[in-house]
């Protein structure tokens, strides 16, 4: 719900420096491979740490400027399969990063049953988030789409860290266990609505697969 706004807001602040990497000649690719870096390893150092207020600020900015590939390629009209494959590729790795930064910090700095759920509900989250794009791209590969969905990457991102946001200014650990609880529930509705979808587009058909799913 939140990408297209993202975009929108992302290619006014970093116009400027997309514009100005085009001219120094930096690749689209390196600045996706650099920006993964980067949000891995603030979110594998900080988070876990009990950084989290310097943690959530630090990965929203990585993650706003993770826009600033996409605009790079189009101004340099390189804009390629490959460079979507790339970025979506490394989006999982900066996802894998922040819920296993956030499912760390739970076990280290809570006690007990609230540190092992928040952890758990930090890898359903995880889990489920990497369905939602997969349940995309399969559709998408058989020829058909999978655009719906409550809960896309952009919405699972920023209220994952708004919250990581709040108890990082002192509220309780409780509001983003019960953020992870709901992000659990939107990816699960997200992922059957995209499954409900190609159902509908496949006119109902059942029956296996061939068996050669590219992506399994």
């Amino acid at each position: 719900m939140l990408s297209t706004n993202a975009r929108g807001f992302a290619r006014v602040v970093f116009g400027p420096a997309a514009r100005a990497l085009v001219r120094l000649g930096v690749s689209p690719d390196v600045v996706t491979v650099t920006g993964t870096v980067l949000t891995s390893a603030a979110a594998l150092t900080l988070l876990p740490a009990g950084h989290l207020t310097a943690g959530a600020l630090l990965l929203g900015a990585l993650v706003v400027a993770d826009n600033l590939d996409g605009q790079m390629a189009r101004l340099t009209g390189s804009e390629s399969r490959w460079g979507a494959f790339l970025d979506s590729t490394m989006d999982r790795f900066a996802d894998a990063a922040i819920f296993a930064g956030v499912a760390v910090w739970a076990l280290r700095h809570l006690g007990g049953s609230l540190g092992n759920l928040t952890a758990g509900l930090a890898l359903v989250s995880l889990v489920l988030g990497a369905v939602v794009p997969y349940a995309k791209a399969r559709a998408e590969s058989l020829g058909m789409t999978a655009n719906v969905g409550l809960a896309e990457r952009a919405d699972r991102i920023v209220v994952v860290l708004a919250a990581v946001l709040l108890v990082g200014l002192g509220l309780p650990a409780a509001v983003l266990t019960g953020a992870l609880a709901l992000l659990a529930l939107a990816s699960a509705y997200t992922v059957l609505q995209r499954m409900r979808a190609v159902y509908v587009q496949s006119g109902g058909r059942h029956g296996a697969g061939t068996g050669t799913g590219e992506a399994r």
